[in-house]
Protein backbone atom coordinates (compact mmCIF):
# COMPACT_ATOMS: atom_id res chain seq x y z
CA UNK A 1 0.00 0.00 0.00
CA UNK A 2 1.12 3.50 -1.10
CA UNK A 3 2.74 5.56 1.94
CA UNK A 4 0.21 8.38 1.52
CA UNK A 5 -2.89 5.71 1.26
CA UNK A 6 -1.74 4.92 4.79
CA UNK A 7 -1.29 8.14 6.13
CA UNK A 8 -4.83 9.04 4.99
CA UNK A 9 -6.21 5.99 6.96
CA UNK A 10 -3.94 6.44 9.81
CA UNK A 11 -5.67 10.30 9.74
CA UNK A 12 -9.50 8.69 9.94
CA UNK A 13 -11.16 9.42 13.81
CA UNK A 14 -11.32 5.30 14.43
CA UNK A 15 -7.32 4.73 13.47
CA UNK A 16 -5.66 7.66 15.58
CA UNK A 17 -2.96 6.48 17.65
CA UNK A 18 -2.81 3.29 16.21
CA UNK A 19 1.12 2.70 15.17
CA UNK A 20 1.70 1.36 11.78
CA UNK A 21 3.12 -1.62 12.74
CA UNK A 22 -0.03 -2.58 14.15
CA UNK A 23 -1.67 -0.95 11.63
CA UNK A 24 0.19 -3.34 8.98
CA UNK A 25 -0.92 -5.86 11.35
CA UNK A 26 -4.49 -5.33 10.91
CA UNK A 27 -4.39 -4.82 6.79
CA UNK A 28 -2.96 -8.77 6.97
CA UNK A 29 -6.14 -10.07 8.96
CA UNK A 30 -9.17 -7.67 7.53
CA UNK A 31 -10.77 -7.73 4.38
CA UNK A 32 -10.64 -4.55 2.79
CA UNK A 33 -12.68 -3.29 -0.26
CA UNK A 34 -11.76 -0.63 -2.18
CA UNK A 35 -13.84 1.23 -4.76
CA UNK A 36 -14.12 4.31 -6.59
CA UNK A 37 -17.40 6.27 -7.33
CA UNK A 38 -18.05 8.67 -10.33
CA UNK A 39 -19.63 11.62 -9.94
CA UNK A 40 -23.88 11.55 -8.48
CA UNK A 41 -23.60 7.64 -7.89
CA UNK A 42 -25.37 6.51 -4.76
CA UNK A 43 -22.92 5.42 -1.92
CA UNK A 44 -25.79 4.04 0.53
CA UNK A 45 -29.77 4.98 0.46
CA UNK A 46 -31.59 5.76 3.82
CA UNK A 47 -33.37 3.05 5.10
CA UNK A 48 -31.09 0.59 4.07
CA UNK A 49 -29.51 -1.77 6.80
CA UNK A 50 -25.52 -0.74 7.72
CA UNK A 51 -24.00 -3.54 7.65
CA UNK A 52 -19.82 -2.01 6.84
CA UNK A 53 -17.60 0.85 7.60
CA UNK A 54 -17.59 3.05 4.81
CA UNK A 55 -14.21 5.22 5.21
CA UNK A 56 -13.99 7.66 1.99
CA UNK A 57 -10.18 8.48 1.19
CA UNK A 58 -10.93 11.29 -1.43
CA UNK A 59 -13.51 13.47 -2.85
CA UNK A 60 -15.88 14.99 -1.74
CA UNK A 61 -19.66 13.35 -0.31
CA UNK A 62 -23.24 14.71 -0.39
CA UNK A 63 -25.61 13.18 2.56
CA UNK A 64 -29.00 13.74 2.29
CA UNK A 65 -31.92 13.20 4.94
CA UNK A 66 -35.31 13.35 4.61
CA UNK A 67 -38.29 13.39 7.31
CA UNK A 68 -41.31 11.72 5.22
CA UNK A 69 -43.37 12.94 8.34
CA UNK A 70 -42.92 16.75 8.42
CA UNK A 71 -42.16 16.62 4.47
CA UNK A 72 -38.33 18.16 4.46
CA UNK A 73 -34.80 17.24 3.89
CA UNK A 74 -31.35 18.70 4.83
CA UNK A 75 -28.77 18.24 2.49
CA UNK A 76 -24.48 17.97 3.68
CA UNK A 77 -21.54 17.70 2.31
CA UNK A 78 -18.22 16.09 3.46
CA UNK A 79 -14.92 15.81 1.98
CA UNK A 80 -12.19 12.99 2.82
CA UNK A 81 -10.89 12.01 5.47
CA UNK A 82 -14.48 10.71 6.67
CA UNK A 83 -16.18 7.72 7.66
CA UNK A 84 -19.92 7.38 7.14
CA UNK A 85 -22.14 6.64 9.81
CA UNK A 86 -20.03 4.69 11.96
CA UNK A 87 -22.76 4.81 15.31
CA UNK A 88 -25.54 3.35 12.35
CA UNK A 89 -23.78 -0.17 12.73
CA UNK A 90 -24.88 -0.93 16.23
CA UNK A 91 -28.02 -0.51 18.18
CA UNK A 92 -31.18 -1.20 17.83
CA UNK A 93 -31.27 0.75 14.63
CA UNK A 94 -28.87 -0.30 12.17
CA UNK A 95 -30.15 1.74 9.39
CA UNK A 96 -28.69 4.54 7.60
CA UNK A 97 -30.13 7.82 8.72
CA UNK A 98 -29.41 9.40 5.14
CA UNK A 99 -28.38 8.97 1.50
CA UNK A 100 -25.01 9.17 0.41
CA UNK A 101 -23.56 10.08 -3.00
CA UNK A 102 -20.06 11.15 -4.72
CA UNK A 103 -20.01 14.40 -5.68
CA UNK A 104 -16.60 14.10 -7.07
CA UNK A 105 -14.62 11.36 -8.28
CA UNK A 106 -14.64 9.31 -4.61
CA UNK A 107 -12.08 6.55 -3.19
CA UNK A 108 -13.99 4.61 -0.22
CA UNK A 109 -12.48 1.86 1.85
CA UNK A 110 -15.23 -0.49 3.06
CA UNK A 111 -14.54 -2.85 5.75
CA UNK A 112 -17.41 -5.56 6.37
CA UNK A 113 -19.00 -5.50 9.90
CA UNK A 114 -17.92 -9.16 10.87
CA UNK A 115 -14.17 -7.64 10.39
CA UNK A 116 -14.81 -4.78 12.73
CA UNK A 117 -15.99 -7.79 15.60
CA UNK A 118 -13.71 -10.55 15.29
CA UNK A 119 -10.21 -9.03 14.68
CA UNK A 120 -10.78 -4.28 14.90
CA UNK A 121 -12.03 -4.39 18.38
CA UNK A 122 -9.35 -6.54 19.29
CA UNK A 123 -7.04 -3.11 19.17
CA UNK A 124 -7.65 -0.81 22.68
CA UNK A 125 -7.17 2.48 20.72
CA UNK A 126 -9.90 1.39 18.02
CA UNK A 127 -12.38 0.69 20.54
CA UNK A 128 -11.34 3.86 22.47
CA UNK A 129 -12.06 5.84 19.43
CA UNK A 130 -15.34 4.34 18.62
CA UNK A 131 -16.22 5.01 22.27
CA UNK A 132 -15.33 8.25 21.89
CA UNK A 133 -17.07 8.79 18.42
CA UNK A 134 -20.62 7.38 20.01
CA UNK A 135 -20.25 8.97 23.04
CA UNK A 136 -19.11 12.30 21.92
CA UNK A 137 -22.52 12.34 19.33
CA UNK A 138 -24.67 11.08 22.10
CA UNK A 139 -23.17 14.43 24.18
CA UNK A 140 -23.42 16.46 21.52
CA UNK A 141 -26.90 15.17 20.52
CA UNK A 142 -28.25 15.51 23.95
CA UNK A 143 -27.35 19.05 24.64
CA UNK A 144 -29.02 19.82 21.66
CA UNK A 145 -32.30 18.08 22.67
CA UNK A 146 -32.41 20.04 25.79
CA UNK A 147 -32.48 23.25 24.15
CA UNK A 148 -34.58 22.62 21.46
CA UNK A 149 -37.09 25.26 22.00
CA UNK A 150 -35.42 27.44 24.02
CA UNK A 151 -34.52 30.90 23.65
CA UNK A 152 -35.90 33.44 20.62
CA UNK A 153 -36.10 32.33 17.23
CA UNK A 154 -33.07 32.99 15.71
CA UNK A 155 -31.48 30.38 18.49
CA UNK A 156 -34.46 28.19 17.75
CA UNK A 157 -34.01 28.18 13.98
CA UNK A 158 -30.13 27.80 14.56
CA UNK A 159 -30.61 24.60 17.11
CA UNK A 160 -33.13 23.39 14.57
CA UNK A 161 -30.17 22.79 12.02
CA UNK A 162 -27.79 21.61 14.40
CA UNK A 163 -29.72 19.12 15.56
CA UNK A 164 -30.25 17.68 12.64
CA UNK A 165 -26.88 17.78 10.36
CA UNK A 166 -24.34 15.15 11.48
CA UNK A 167 -21.19 17.78 11.17
CA UNK A 168 -21.44 21.74 12.51
CA UNK A 169 -19.26 22.73 9.86
CA UNK A 170 -19.90 23.20 5.77
CA UNK A 171 -22.60 24.15 3.86
CA UNK A 172 -25.99 22.90 4.40
CA UNK A 173 -29.45 23.06 2.45
CA UNK A 174 -32.62 22.76 3.87
CA UNK A 175 -35.91 22.16 1.94
CA UNK A 176 -38.80 22.84 3.82
CA UNK A 177 -41.86 25.29 3.71
CA UNK A 178 -42.26 28.20 6.08
CA UNK A 179 -45.10 27.29 8.11
CA UNK A 180 -43.66 23.76 8.73
CA UNK A 181 -40.25 25.12 10.43
CA UNK A 182 -42.27 27.33 12.32
CA UNK A 183 -44.43 24.64 13.99
CA UNK A 184 -41.13 22.53 14.58
CA UNK A 185 -39.69 24.84 16.50
CA UNK A 186 -42.68 25.97 18.02
CA UNK A 187 -42.76 29.48 17.12
CA UNK A 188 -44.77 31.79 14.55
CA UNK A 189 -44.33 32.17 10.85
CA UNK A 190 -44.02 35.47 10.86
CA UNK A 191 -40.99 35.46 13.16
CA UNK A 192 -39.25 32.49 11.60
CA UNK A 193 -39.78 34.77 7.91
CA UNK A 194 -38.07 37.66 9.91
CA UNK A 195 -35.20 35.66 11.04
CA UNK A 196 -34.69 33.68 8.04
CA UNK A 197 -34.40 37.43 6.28
CA UNK A 198 -32.13 38.44 8.50
CA UNK A 199 -29.67 35.63 7.57
CA UNK A 200 -29.49 36.44 4.17
CA UNK A 201 -28.71 40.23 4.95
CA UNK A 202 -26.25 38.80 7.32
CA UNK A 203 -24.73 36.80 4.61
CA UNK A 204 -25.76 33.53 6.15
CA UNK A 205 -28.06 32.30 4.29
CA UNK A 206 -30.01 32.28 0.33
CA UNK A 207 -33.64 31.37 0.14
CA UNK A 208 -35.55 30.71 -1.88
CA UNK A 209 -38.76 28.93 -2.30
CA UNK A 210 -38.88 26.02 0.11
CA UNK A 211 -35.38 25.99 -0.04
CA UNK A 212 -33.02 27.49 2.36
CA UNK A 213 -29.28 27.47 1.56
CA UNK A 214 -26.73 27.19 4.50
CA UNK A 215 -23.29 28.50 2.97
CA UNK A 216 -21.04 27.94 5.93
CA UNK A 217 -22.92 26.51 9.20
CA UNK A 218 -19.82 27.05 11.60
CA UNK A 219 -20.47 30.97 12.48
CA UNK A 220 -24.46 29.90 12.96
CA UNK A 221 -22.79 27.29 15.50
CA UNK A 222 -20.51 29.37 17.09
CA UNK A 223 -22.90 32.44 17.54
CA UNK A 224 -25.48 29.76 19.09
CA UNK A 225 -22.71 28.34 21.56
CA UNK A 226 -21.45 31.64 22.47
CA UNK A 227 -25.05 33.03 23.30
CA UNK A 228 -25.69 30.13 25.74
CA UNK A 229 -22.45 30.49 27.22
CA UNK A 230 -23.03 34.09 27.66
CA UNK A 231 -26.50 33.19 29.25
CA UNK A 232 -24.74 30.86 31.90
CA UNK A 233 -22.03 33.01 32.86
CA UNK A 234 -24.68 36.52 33.20
CA UNK A 235 -26.77 33.84 35.28
CA UNK A 236 -23.94 33.28 38.04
Amino acid sequence: MEETMYDKLLQLPLFQGICKNDFTTILEKVKLHFHKYTPNTSIVKQGTTCKQLIFILSGSVQSESADSRHSYTIEETFTEPHVIEPYSLFGMHTSYTASYKALTEVTALIIDKSYVVAQLNNYEIFRLNYLNILSNRAQTIYNKLWNAHIGNTRNKIINFLLLRCASQTGPKTLYIKMEVLAELIDDTRINVSKVLNEFQQQGLAELSRKKIIIPELKPLAEEYENSFTLHSLTKE
